[in-house]
């Protein structure tokens, strides 16, 4: 069995310097007898699910080990995130310089990502990203060290443009949040949707996190488009779905989205979710072998539902055991973990996928529709979905 300590987050600080910004040691690490994994993730808050449904689906993979990482025991370590960008890099370096991790699994937040992406980039610690779906991290700011086994938030709306158009719906409005989640899904819907000769009629968008839709609503109706397409997510997803219904628009509009509109939000939304259509690298119903195991152990071992952050979580413990078997235990041996890792093929739940040169999946996206508070898969929108990589230089 393997041990757990758990580290508080607020707990005393080691690294004054953390926050301030500077430059960090790149960290040679001496072996110990134990790998050390650090989880940074939220577990209060608004994304508390989220982060342990992350953290059950990888030690998930693990126990299918027996609980060990190339054959050697395993220690965790814990930090919650809070969700809080302003502690991102002071909370990371808790974990790599005081707890001296071997890797570090986080996290959800993209704002508090990208202070773990500067303590990994400083230090050279690897990083393994179970969720957030900033660009740049995959991006401009790529480095061999660091693994993102989710998405990037323009990935499902990459998938999303062709199948709005082979279903007839070739005149559509975007909206969205103002912020960088939004635009960064904006991108792959704008670049899908036009590529197979769809009109975006007009783009809409409300400060984050606002939630007053109905002047916006209002304008939809007035510009009559075949569809509506957007990324929101969580309580806003759900109160939006709610009043696109309510204004009656779901009679007359069809309503796409980003899977994230419908993701764990169909309690709250209700009947107004039903029918609403999205792009996403998993759903409740693919019912394929892997799928349907892995949902059984899964729910035995959690009293729980598997949802796709569970996933996320599963196939990011997969990537590790990949990299870890490779080298027999030996993380410090980076050149040969990166390759392996860097050529792995998950057999994962959602589907078999391999690592794109930029660290990042490349993926079938699904078409989903909600049925019976269910996001039940329909199709496949889109095989073997690549983000771009732009600016993508492995140093």
């Amino acid at each position: 069995m393997t041990t757990r300590r758990i580290v508080l987050t607020r707990s005393a600080a080691v690294m004054g310097a953390a926050s301030t910004g500077l430059l960090l040691p790149h960290l040679a690490r001496a072996q110990s007898d134990k790998v050390r994994v650090g989880f940074m993730l939220p577990y209060t808050g608004t994304f508390a699910q989220l982060g342990v449904a992350i953290e059950n689906g990888f030690r998930m993979a693990l126990n299918e080990q027996g609980g060990k990482l190339g054959g050697r025991e395993i220690e965790f370590f814990k930090v919650d995130d809070e969700s809080n960008p302003a502690k991102g890099i002071e909370n990371a370096t808790r974990l790599v310089q005081r707890d001296k991790v071997d890797v570090l699994i986080g996290t959800v937040h993209s704002g508090v990502q990208m202070g773990i992406h500067k303590v990994a980039r400083d230090t050279g610690v690897l990083n393994l990203i179970p969720n957030a779906g900033v660009h740049i991290a995959t991006r401009a700011q790529c480095a061999p060290n660091v693994f993102r086994t989710s998405f990037t938030n323009s990935q499902p709306t990459l998938a999303l443009g062709k199948a709005m158009v082979a279903n007839g719906h070739k005149k559509a409005v975007w909206i969205t949040w103002n912020y960088a989640a939004g635009d960064e899904a904006f991108e792959g819907f704008e670049q899908s949707y036009t590529a197979a000769g769809g009109t975006i009629v007009k783009k809409l968008g409300l400060p984050f996190p606002n939630v007053e839709f109905q002047a916006l609503l209002t304008e939809i109706a007035s510009l009559k488009p075949d569809a509506v397409a957007c990324f929101f997510a969580g309580g806003g997803a759900a109160k939006f779905m709610s009043d696109f219904a309510a204004a009656g628009l779901n009679k007359s509009i069809q309503l796409y989205g980003s899977g994230f509109l419908t993701e764990g939000v169909l309690e709250a939304a209700g009947p107004a979710a039903n029918g609403v259509l999205t792009t996403m690298h998993y759903g409740d119903s693919l019912n394929t072998p892997r799928d349907k195991q892995f949902r059984l152990e899964y729910a035995k071992a959690f009293r729980l539902q598997p949802d796709v952050y569970a996933v996320q979580g599963y196939d990011t413990g997969l990537l590790l055991i990949k990299g870890a078997n490779a080298v027999k235990g030996d993380l410090n041996n980076k050149k040969a973990l990166y390759a392996a890792m860097e050529g792995a093929t998950i057999d994962s739940p959602r589907g078999k996928w391999t690592m794109s040169k930029a660290h990042n999946p490349i993926q079938d996206i699904y078409m989903r529709k909600v049925e019976n508070k269910e996001n039940k898969v329909i199709g496949v929108a889109q095989k073997a979905v690549a983000d771009s990589g732009a600016g993508c230089r492995m140093g």
